[in-house]
């Protein structure tokens, strides 16, 4: 028979050996924790939209004057204007927003409750639907704007750049197709000579900036126009807003 001393020592024993074998079986099926990506999505505004807002703008209508300054692109059918203004004003923006060095801080917005959807859901059921500017947003735009500084490239540079997102020809609708196809052979000839002319040592130079204008595909033109134009426009329709300016005659 087993005294009261020598069960004490036995389950003394059992419950050290416990203490032992858990932490090794513990490290095991230890799994580190997943990084919520939460903070990404927080949904964030400028932290000073008058200022910001306001050079936005600018740097927009300096967008539309540019393309309507282009002779070739003012031989084009108007309804070609249009469609190739609404395909590339964005990337084209962005370029100037490079060009122009312009930065910009964000912070957190309040988003709205439960509560004020419903109520305000049949007010703004367009609005709704619009991808509001997200911190993931914005920091994708920061790396494109960050890869254009990088390449600290010339106004000629820049210029020849927009000429060859101008000029798409694979943008559905296009009644001169084949025209804007040789327009943009033009741009990016005349891009890779100036290339070649202001960077000589540099062979790499080209493909890089093709790199960094692939980039602008990825930002889009929901977030540009919530964060930038949303403040000053309410609730007009942007591209409309474009249009006026495409054919004005001033």
């Amino acid at each position: 028979m087993v005294d009261s001393h020598s069960w004490s020592a036995i389950l003394f024993n059992i419950l050290s050996q416990a203490d032992i074998d858990e932490p090794a079986k513990s490290k095991l099926n230890y799994l580190p924790p997943k990084r919520c990506h939460c903070e990404m999505h927080r949904i964030v505004r400028l932290k000073t939209p008058t200022d910001t807002c306001w050079v936005a703008s600018s740097v927009l209508v300096k967008t539309v004057y540019f393309m309507k300054s282009l002779p070739a692109f003012q031989q084009l059918p108007p309804k070609d204007q249009l469609v190739l203004l609404q395909s590339c004003w964005v990337p084209l923006f962005i370029l100037g927003l490079a060009q122009e060095h312009v930065c910009f801080e964000v912070e957190d917005t309040t988003a709205p409750s439960m509560l004020q959807r419903i109520l305000l859901n049949h007010q703004d059921s367009k609005g709704s639907d619009r991808e509001q500017p997200t911190m993931a947003g914005v920091q994708k735009l920061k790396t494109c704007l960050k890869k254009f500084w990088n390449l600290d490239l010339s106004p000629k540079e820049y210029a020849y750049l927009k000429g060859t997102m101008i000029f798409n020809p694979d943008v559905p609708g296009l009644q001169a197709a084949p025209f804007i196809n040789s327009l943009q052979q033009e741009a990016q000839n005349a891009l890779g000579e100036v290339l070649l002319l202001l960077h000589p040592e540099d062979q790499r130079c080209f493909p890089h900036v093709l790199l960094a204008s692939s980039s602008l595909k990825s930002i889009t033109s929901d977030l540009i126009t919530e964060l930038f134009f949303r403040p000053i426009i309410g609730k007009a329709h942007l591209l409309d807003l474009l249009a006026d300016m495409l054919f004005s005659r001033c």
